[in-house]
């Protein structure tokens, strides 16, 4: 924070804390002027105080303050926008590395524009944590974490290379090496503060530590009572360089929890009850707020589970206040004591402090859970919300099984090269605990580790068709597994440590043996995943695997025993003890009082102190990685892992044509509902024979080296040869395929979308995307839009937006558009046969203005439409007149 706001209206106060004073500014002196404000939302609380220290009558107004104090009387119906500058920015190195590439780049237009470089550089403290890189090759054996931690140091020399050029270029930014830990985790154990403190004309200013981050899942800070939501790359380099978050006073909705988990039930049971029931609800774009006597029985950790799933429930955030609870995890993880005892303060000068004598906020809506009724639970085949109690788990998958036109096959084995078991339907072939959701609660950990345990003791052994893992989000969990004598009953199991960072959950899970792998794809069958994870989107966890299901770690190691997914765990035998009796569930299943015994006994202070004592030093292979020297990055045209983009070339310093109508486009892809960030941006496997693939063949690279689309993302040739290629993608416009495909138009040619749009631009023919509800859920992934972009596509058309998307997509210059008075591709027959007239932009764009879209159909019939813009505010406005919000960042860096 360089610097605060005019403080127009007098609310800058010392706050005296151990002899230490602090400024901050005072929301109840604010209320002197704008009205009470004791019972607004805790999270607009936060927004309200980070409103009156930026107060300069330009960016924030005195009455974006008053707006907010009033929220109280319109609940968010009536909604203003207003502009927010977080505390900080954290990212991990799938989204830092093109966050990096395009700072670099920018640097390269700074000095094309004739002006400074160094004008280029972060001014908010960012942390990026290199976490999304290392892949389960090697697995179930002591050497695994070994030998995948060299072949990730081998794979990504080229991209850690450049990261280790930004630490030393850039102001203001770290990066946390290789095998330390995930970034949610990392942020949640180190780096957030609850309270975040900065020097400004030589005082210490106090005020709510608050971040927006690369990833969507930055939101598990929110358990720690950090305001902080995923944001695409591109809006986080322009919060990294100055430019405010531009957003609309949001909806708040209050969800109450009540009672306490029964006996057996895990965070992650929880957790999907929650996702069930606020997608049900509805809340994208809202901010959630958890309150009620239920949250005094969960843990921090809990609390942080549910925090880290609000990309899954569609929320932009899921805030727990500051409570004793807070102040307990930031003494326990090592936070210093004067840390602490600001937290307190502040949090209760300020009245952002929970306990039973808080007044109870008022929210846009409410929805109530007894947490007592939450039951073991699943998530699948494909969506976190797709919620299936254990015990119909068995039955539900003969559903899934008729979906695929597999069921008549059930229980046939199928043969499987040099192994006499052979693979059946519904068989588990994935079974990894993973993901900072629930490797950041010990709770689950040593729950998975005394499963193991017992199992192990009575003799039993996972299914050899199973690949098991365990990839931590911080070295913590193994320290307190060793001491309470658990991971040596994990290792036996098959779940050896395979890594620290984001692997299964991400598509990191490594190849399956190959004779499975084989029988698998020959046989076209159904296979399983269960993972500890909060993704499991089709085609994300393997390409091998097409059901995909969530579930608490404990869940995972007897789901690795059983085997099978047709296997009813609830009351059926997983498998038999050494004398050949049947075990069940309920044998393996540790009380709650062994796993608090388990924590209390093997969890210490002192364990988070000693890692996170040197966080950024890093292996010996990372310190030995050579850093070129210079204030512009010197790009290999050879690398196939970073390539200069080529957003700004030929840039000029003003802004013209801008606007411009959409004149006889072509649909590029016709898609249904609820298309993820993976099915348009895939971070998973590179295909061999798709466009990516054979790009990086003709570039030298053979297959066993491709990496993951993820890696490659400093290339903008790999990631736009990548977008729609996921491999259960379902374009309307080429039936009967799955993956990137399309038909090219008059041509009739069936193609991959990659080469359509080639021959489109090459054409000069402009292109659309239509689709329908939901599009864009899932992470915050900034290559959905640039790859949109690069392609050719100049708007999309659906009928709802996921909000981190939809911003994107404005950031890279791409028109969203939305359907309106129920009209959808059905009901308009569209086949990808159209050319589409897009109107009423050419002299300007106001927020959320209709525009007029005239399909001409084959026949030479139109039909005449208005749609929403979905450009909601001012900025973005300004940010889509110059071509995306780099432009408008570099532009305005250029001018000043």
């Amino acid at each position: 924070m360089a610097s605060v706001g005019q403080d127009s209206l007098n609310t800058r106060r010392t706050l005296n804390v151990g002899g230490k004073e602090y400024d901050y500014f005072s929301l109840s002196a604010a209320s002197e002027k704008i009205g009470d404000v004791s019972r607004l939302p805790y999270t607009l609380k936060v927004l309200l105080e980070n409103l009156l220290r930026y107060e300069d009558g330009v960016t924030v107004s005195t009455e974006d303050v008053q707006a907010l104090a009033d929220w109280q009387k319109n609940r968010g119906k009536d909604s203003r926008e207003i502009q927010y500058r977080p505390a900080r920015v954290l990212m991990q190195d799938f989204t830092g590395v093109p966050a990096v590439v395009d700072l670099a780049a920018m640097r390269n237009a700074m000095v094309d524009l004739g002006g400074d470089p160094q004008k280029i550089n972060p001014l908010s403290p960012v942390d990026l944590v290199i976490d999304h890189s290392v892949m389960v090759d090697k697995a179930g054996t002591p050497t695994a974490f070994k030998e995948n931690v060299d072949l990730e140091m081998e794979r990504n020399a080229e991209r850690y290379q450049f990261l280790k050029w930004g630490q030393k270029s850039f102001d203001n930014f770290s990066a946390v090496p290789p095998g330390t830990g995930i970034c949610h985790q990392v942020n949640l154990e180190y780096i957030a503060k609850t309270v975040w403190t900065a020097d400004v004309a030589g005082r210490t200013v106090a005020y709510p530590d608050t971040c927006v981050g690369t990833d969507s899942h930055t939101t598990m800070v929110n358990g720690l009572a950090v305001l902080g939501w995923g944001v695409g790359g591109i809006e986080a380099e322009a919060a990294m360089l100055g430019q405010p978050v531009s957003m609309l006073i949001p909806e708040v909705v209050g969800f109450k929890l009540t009672g306490e988990m029964q006996e057996g039930i895990t965070a992650t049971d929880l957790v999907l009850r929650v996702v069930e029931m606020l997608r049900e609800l509805g809340v994208v774009g809202k901010f959630v707020e958890f309150y009620g006597d239920g949250l005094d029985h969960l843990t921090l950790a809990d609390q942080a589970t549910i925090a880290n799933m609000a990309p899954e429930y569609g929320a932009t955030c899921g805030f727990f206040p500051v409570s004793a609870q807070t102040l307990d995890y930031l003494r326990f993880t090592g936070r210093d004591d004067d840390t602490v005892a600001l937290v307190e303060s502040y949090a209760k000068e300020q009245g952002m402090w929970r306990d039973a004598n808080s007044p109870e906020p008022v929210y846009t809506t409410t929805l109530e859970l007894d947490i007592s009724t939450v039951v073991p639970n699943l998530a699948g085949p494909k969506r976190p919300q797709d919620r299936v109690a254990l015990d119909t788990a068995a039955s539900a998958f003969d559903g899934v099984l008729d979906g695929f036109g597999k069921l008549a096959e059930k229980g046939k084995t199928f043969e499987v090269e040099g192994d006499e078991n052979g693979i059946r339907h519904g068989d588990v072939v994935i079974a990894a605990i993973t993901s900072c959701t629930n490797t950041s609660n010990p709770g689950v950990l040593m729950a998975a580790g005394l499963v193991a345990k017992k199992a192990h003791e009575l003799g039993l052994t996972k299914k050899p068709w199973v690949k098991a893992s365990l990839a931590p989000g911080s070295q913590v969990v193994t320290d307190y597994l060793e001491k309470a004598g658990l991971q040596s009953h994990l290792d036996a199991l098959g779940f050896n440590l395979v890594g620290y960072g984001c692997t299964t959950c991400i598509g990191n899970s490594g190849p399956l043996a190959a004779p499975i792998s084989k029988s698998i794809n020959e046989n076209d069958l159904v296979c399983t995943s269960v993972l500890s994870g909060n993704r499991n989107f089709e085609g994300r966890v393997s390409q091998d695997v097409k059901a995909n299901y969530l579930a608490s770690p404990p869940l995972v190691v007897a789901y690795a025993i059983a085997g099978s997914m047709t296997i009813d765990i609830t009351k059926d035998a997983i498998g038999q003890d050494k004398d050949g009796n049947d075990v069940f569930l309920k044998d393996i299943w540790p009380s709650n009082a062994e796993v608090h015994e388990a924590i209390a006994h093997s969890l210490s202070r002192e364990m988070f102190i000693e890692r996170y004592s040197d966080v950024f030093a890093g292996t010996p292979e990372w310190q030995a990685i050579k850093v070129a020297e210079g204030e512009t990055y010197a790009w290999d045209d050879k690398s196939t892992y970073v390539q200069h983009p080529p957003y700004f070339q030929g840039m000029s310093k003003t802004a013209e044509g801008g606007f411009a109508d959409i004149r006889s486009a072509r649909l590029l892809a016709l898609l249904g509902d609820s298309i993820t960030t993976d099915h348009i941006s895939p971070a998973g496997a590179i295909k061999a024979d798709s466009p990516a693939g054979k790009y990086l063949q003709e570039h030298g690279v053979e297959r066993k080296d491709f990496n993951s689309y993820g890696s490659r993302r400093g290339n903008h040739e790999v990631m736009m040869r990548g977008t729609f290629a996921n491999i259960r993608l379902r374009n309307l416009m080429a039936p009967g395929t799955e993956g990137g495909w399309t038909t090219h138009y008059p041509s009739g040619d069936v193609t991959s979308i990659y080469d359509a749009s080639m021959q489109y631009q090459a054409d000069g023919v402009p292109l659309v995307v239509v689709g329908g509800k939901e599009y864009g859920t899932g992470s915050s992934r900034d290559w959905a839009a640039k790859g949109t972009n690069l392609l050719g596509v100049k708007a999309v058309i659906v009928e709802s937006f996921e909000r981190i998307h939809r911003s994107n997509l404005v950031g890279m210059g791409v028109l969203p558009l939305q359907f309106k008075d129920g009209e959808t591709r059905e009901t308009l027959g569209l086949t990808g046969k159209e050319t589409f007239d897009i109107t009423g932009i050419g002299n300007g764009i106001t927020p959320r203005q209709d525009v007029d879209v005239k399909i001409t159909y084959e026949d030479g019939s139109t039909k005449d439409i208005k749609v929403l813009c979905r450009i909601d505010t001012a900025n973005e406005v300004e940010y889509y007149a110059n071509g995306g919000i780099l432009h408008y960042v570099l532009r305005n860096l250029a001018n000043s």
